[in-house]
């Protein structure tokens, strides 16, 4: 299949700091596959972050990749075995699909497969391409009501949503979310929609704080040159006792700390923010008090629920800018 005028224009990373606008062959479905005219395609930390230094942890790009995993579009070509989606069909995109059915897969938590292919995770390819094929049983059909770049969210609001399950999220919780960026305001979403009674949130930026309080977070704590135990107090004064669950967003050693010091005795502290791969933590005080650690990676079976959450609506493009035209030079994405 021909692309109209030739291209399959695509956003490519060569290595730290060389971002490139290629044309590259659209590509041919397989049997399971279907071939997607993207539509909305998010601009992730991880895109930028793979952009800027070439790498997160382990990840290296050592070959160019295409960027992109926040993404919706329009099926355009199916593959030869595909029976549940057809050409017209508006889908969002699970950019986690396992390569074998291994011992993970088995028990459902497929996110911890070593062999998952991710796109834009090298030496994955993304999607914030115009033309891109992908596995037909991890794209989600779009309700009437639900736009493109709504259906682009689903990718952060599982994040969020995985988050909040393993935090044990549910009726009544008090929950403390350190970091107000993308994920960290996803998370407070998810939390008030899975019951919350009351959330606080912390962050440095006084604007991304604001944000925070007008898409419904009860508290918002500033960080200024307060030390982790200061913060907590702090957030202990805001809510009037401590929090029973913390949602680490940002990765930060600092903020990691606070959220031990900060949650209540045989309370949840889960990690979504990725940082460096030590860490010094007060981990003796988490010890005496119970305060379990869990790590978050992803998400596994989530996409359903954001399309299933009743009042989706308001989960919604208030956290967006768009970009229509691009360059390289473009520092601001959807």
């Amino acid at each position: 299949m021909a692309a109209p005028d030739g291209a399959n224009l695509s956003v490519v990373v060569h290595k730290a700091g060389d971002l490139r606008l290629e044309n590259r062959p659209v590509p041919e479905p397989g049997p399971n596959e279907v071939l997607l005219k993207m539509h909305s395609v998010g601009i992730c930390g991880s895109d930028v972050h793979y952009w800027t230094h070439g790498r997160i942890g382990d990840f290296v790009v050592k070959n160019p990749i295409v960027l992109g995993h926040e993404a919706s579009g329009t099926v355009v070509k199916v593959g030869s075995a595909v029976t549940k989606l057809k050409k017209g069909d508006r889908v969002a995109i699970e950019p986690g699909v396992p390569r074998e059915t291994d011992e993970f897969c088995k028990i459902g938590r497929y996110n911890l497969s070593p062999s998952i292919f991710f796109c834009a995770t090298p030496p994955d390819d993304g999607n914030l391409c115009r033309y891109y094929k992908h596995d037909a049983n991890f794209c989600y059909k779009l309700p009437d009501n639900v736009t493109y770049e709504e259906g682009a969210l689903i990718e952060p609001l599982s994040v969020g949503i995985h988050a909040c399950r393993r935090a044990g999220v549910t009726l009544g919780s008090k929950v403390l979310i350190c970091g107000a960026g993308p994920i960290g305001l996803v998370t407070l979403l998810i939390a008030k929609a899975m019951g919350a009674a009351q959330v606080v949130i912390t962050d440095l930026s006084a604007p991304r704080l604001e944000k925070a309080k007008e898409i419904g977070a009860d508290f918002a704590v500033q960080i200024k040159s307060e030390s982790p135990e200061e913060v907590a107090h702090l957030v202990e004064q805001a809510l009037g006792c401590m929090p029973d669950i913390t949602v680490e967003c940002t990765g930060a050693q600092a903020a990691i700390q606070t959220g031990i010091y900060a949650t209540r005795s045989g309370g949840t502290l889960v990690l979504v923010g990725l940082g460096p791969e030590m860490a010094t933590l007060p981990i003796v005080n988490a010890a005496v008090r119970e305060v379990d650690i869990r790590g978050v990676f992803r998400y596994c079976n989530t996409p359903q629920r954001c399309l299933g959450t009743p009042g989706r609506r308001d989960i919604h493009c208030r956290l967006c800018q768009r970009v229509r035209t691009w360059s390289p030079q473009t520092q601001t994405g959807a």
